[in-house]
């Protein structure tokens, strides 16, 4: 068992570092914090975020999946209420439009195909969900060109639980894609075991309350610094101990662990 542990603890040594930070939440996205990433949005069918103007502005490709499309027709030009409807909604043109095509409204689809955006129909696929026919869209036409890419969701918390849970799937089933769900309270995304993880918080947009939590097996051993409550090769599962309602006390939070996390911080109010 002594092997065992050592060969794990050689396993976690050797680990290479992955660095995060919610930059996507500021007015303007720093030059000077090394290799730029790569932004897309995904646009699902709940509620837009207060924020979605400036993720918009971040984005350089924008995909709406199926019933996305109508939250930003209907809801996109209530952010500028001094602003023309029309004008907002030909300024904020989503670049395609992909699902299986249930949900999107008539009248929306035929306004957007009209001003050229890209309409896929994938309602053939019925054995996976739009998200993932949207990330698996974005990862074909830009991860090649953009290994920095990273995946901005909204709409993806809040609503269906099964949903959720649906959505916290993809960033599983794509876990070497950088991929962020969000909602007006806070964003979730994918912490996998082959790395070990620096997370640079912003507090002036987010924190302090945060959560680890394992997804899909026991995590065995894992180890932070930068919380309130920090873990020290401590084991987490369901059922057991799972770090929920915990703080951010730092400017940088540190995770390793042998099983894959997810990482939840809130996002503040304005």
């Amino acid at each position: 068992m002594k092997q065992q542990g050592d060969l794990e603890g050689r396993r976690l040594a050797a680990m290479g570092l992955m660095s995060h930070s919610s930059t996507f939440l500021l007015p303007n996205l720093p030059t000077d914090n090394g290799p730029a990433l790569m932004y897309a949005l995904v646009i699902l069918n709940q509620r837009l975020p207060r924020f979605t103007p400036l993720l918009w502005k971040h984005a350089q490709v924008h995909i709406c999946a199926d019933g996305g499309a109508n939250r930003v027709f209907d809801e996109l030009p209530s952010f500028f209420p001094h602003e023309e409807p029309s004008d907002i909604r030909k300024r904020y043109k989503p670049y395609a439009i992909k699902g299986d095509m249930d949900s999107i409204r008539t009248e929306v689809l035929d306004y957007y195909r009209d001003l050229g955006t890209k309409i896929i129909d994938e309602s053939h696929d019925q054995d996976t969900t739009d998200l993932h026919k949207c990330v698996a869209y974005i990862r074909d036409l830009l991860n090649l060109e953009h290994p920095n890419l990273c995946i901005l969701v909204t709409g993806a918390l809040g609503g269906r639980f099964d949903h959720e849970m649906g959505n916290i799937n993809v960033t599983c089933r794509f876990p070497s894609i950088r991929i962020i769900l969000l909602s007006d309270d806070c964003l979730i995304q994918l912490l996998p075991s082959t790395h070990h993880h620096k997370i640079h918080i912003h507090s002036s947009v987010e924190g302090p309350h945060c959560g680890l939590i394992p997804i899909g097996t026991v995590a065995r051993r894992t180890t932070t610094t930068g919380l309130r409550w920090n873990l020290d090769n401590t084991e987490m599962r369901f059922g057991g101990l799972v770090s929920t309602s915990n703080i951010v006390k730092e400017n940088i939070v540190t995770v390793q662990s042998d099983s894959d996390l997810l990482w939840t911080i809130s996002i503040k109010k304005e």
